[in-house]
């Protein structure tokens, strides 16, 4: 009994960062229509920019609060210089332009921090383990399942509850018609996107100092953040927690119980899912 809940603890605790990496990935696709192939690497700049915060200042929480905004205004540049001219040509430029900025900026971290991997420990706060129905259990992966539902519920709030989660809507769902009631569409994709890499660098932050900072990881977080955007619907903000959860403990039960197939188990999910639901769990059929 204690292996199946220390087992949901930690499927909690890796949901809440994909979470954070898929939402980002769900918004873009539902707002933009684009495909972004960088985005894994906005989470990797996180990682790396929030160990720096952390050295130079001596708090983990500062790095937590300064580093996404900068990254997300990384990422507004980023749209605002390049993506937002091809928006209207076809996928393949998208795909192409996005791998060639995802190729940049691995490169350029390789030249500024070198190939070695960075770590930094858990605030004091967090650090030692503590009791939870009877069994020991970090206190950082507490944190990090509190951290995802956290902003999962920010998030879901925003669109679902605020003026400006309805102007997104608008764009995603007509952008021409939301532009012709006055929406700033130009300006929408812009903060979409920017806020879509400030929640990735918000999941790199928080994964220094669980599986330190390295090159390479970012493309290995957008595999999983693809298969969650996928299973849960692309554009689909509760697609993206369910499919979290759904890799999350792919990943987490299977690597337990069978290892040799823990990564197969995941894609085998996704194939079945979509065999049924070809546009995802919450997606809608275009």
């Amino acid at each position: 009994m204690r292996i199946l809940l220390e087992l949901g603890l930690n499927t909690l605790a890796l949901a809440g960062l994909l979470f954070l990496v898929g939402s980002g990935l769900s918004l873009v696709f539902g707002v933009l229509r684009v495909i972004n192939f960088a985005h894994g690497n906005f989470f990797m700049l996180g990682a790396y920019f929030g160990f720096t915060a952390t050295v130079v200042t001596g708090h983990f929480w500062l790095a937590l609060v300064l580093v996404p905004p900068v990254v997300g205004v990384l990422g507004a540049l980023v749209e605002s210089s390049s993506l937002r001219f091809i928006y209207h040509r076809a996928h393949y430029y998208q795909l192409l332009l996005t791998f060639g900025i995802a190729l940049i900026l691995e490169e350029t971290v390789k030249w500024l921090y070198g190939a070695n991997a960075l770590a930094i420990d858990p605030p004091s706060l967090l650090q030692g383990s503590i009791e939870l129905a009877g069994i020991v259990y970090p206190r950082y992966r507490v944190f990090l399942v509190v951290l995802g539902l956290a902003l999962g519920c920010i998030v879901w709030l925003l669109l679902q509850r605020t003026r400006a989660g309805l102007i997104i809507r608008a764009v995603a769902q007509n952008s021409e018609m939301a532009a012709s009631l006055g929406a700033d569409v130009v300006r929408v994709r812009t903060l979409v996107f920017g806020t879509a890499c400030a929640l990735a660098g918000l999941a790199g932050v928080a994964s220094v100092p669980l599986m330190t900072a390295f090159l390479g990881m970012g493309m290995n977080v957008l595999n999983d953040g693809f298969v969650v955007v996928v299973l849960g619907g692309l554009g689909s903000i509760p697609g993206a927690m369910v499919g979290s959860l759904i890799v999350g403990a792919a990943q987490t039960w299977g690597s337990f119980y069978l290892p040799e197939l823990a990564m197969a188990i995941m894609y085998i999910m996704m194939g079945l899912i979509l065999i049924f639901r070809p546009w995802g769990l919450f997606g809608v059929s275009e």
